[in-house]
């Protein structure tokens, strides 16, 4: 294994390794932050939110099946 390392310089190597992944984390979070259901920075819709709301405030009031 150490042999490997003759091959290619270490510090260039972990360099590009490092780069390459910091893009492909830059590239993941743009594609995530571009959908409407994972875009953390503007928030969920008010329509999705309202309808969240009101489907657990008819669940809460549910009366209970105890005598």
């Amino acid at each position: 294994m150490w042999r490997v390392w003759t091959l290619f310089d270490p510090r260039r190597t972990l360099i590009a390794l490092f780069t390459f992944l910091f893009v492909l984390a830059l590239i993941i979070h743009f594609i995530l932050l571009s959908t409407t259901r994972f875009n953390w920075l503007e928030g969920a819709p008010a329509k999705k939110t309202a309808e969240v709301q009101t489907t657990t405030t008819q669940v809460a009031t549910l009366p209970s099946s105890k005598p």
